[in-house]
């Protein structure tokens, strides 16, 4: 049963917070894949440089503007997909959570030949692997993450304990501590 898309009409920062310990699923054909979020960072709009929609709506980032609980993915550096959910506050125009690292529970042998490797250590751990282990691509642009269909995220166990630290990757607005880990 996938989260209500309520869920994700919050502050981009406590929905990133409260996104630990759900479960991403990814389901092809048959197959079923899942794994508990243990890592995401919060992307807001006009307050946070780091975004790509802090200066405005581009062809790129459009769904951020768009319904709270649909999945953003984008392609970077030539060769990785992201994976992101949007959420935000009324009255707030873009924002979204990148979901950095899972770990793997469902599907764990799908996992590993989507990725060409057996270590399940390292099988899902950064949003690139994460990725390519559940075969999330350009195609889950724009998808609803609320409907229990392809690709949706569900209940899961509340983590004992988080970390916040300062976003991975980005040169602006680096004081935020904006990357919640589960610990």
């Amino acid at each position: 049963m996938s989260i209500p898309r309520k869920f994700y009409k919050r502050d981009t920062e406590i929905v990133a917070r409260e996104l630990l310990g759900k479960r991403l699923v990814r389901k092809i054909g048959r197959g079923v894949m899942s794994g508990v979020i243990i890592e995401t960072e919060a992307y807001k709009h006009r307050d946070d440089p780091a975004s790509h929609a802090f200066k405005s709506m581009t062809r790129r980032n459009r769904v951020m503007f768009g319904e709270v609980g649909m999945a953003y993915v984008y392609f970077t550096y030539g060769m990785h997909y992201c994976f992101n959910v949007v959420a935000r506050s009324a009255g707030v125009e873009a924002g979204a959570v990148l979901i950095r690292a899972v770990r793997p529970e469902k599907g764990i042998n799908m996992m590993q030949k989507n990725r060409g490797m057996k270590n399940i250590d390292n099988l899902a751990d950064g949003p690139a692997k994460l990725t390519q282990a559940m075969r999330i691509a350009e195609s889950h642009y724009g998808a609803d993450l609320t409907d229990s269909h392809g690709i949706y995220i569900a209940d899961g166990p509340k983590p004992r304990k988080i970390s916040a630290s300062a976003r991975i990757g980005i040169r602006q607005a680096t004081d935020r501590l904006w990357n919640f880990k589960s610990v």
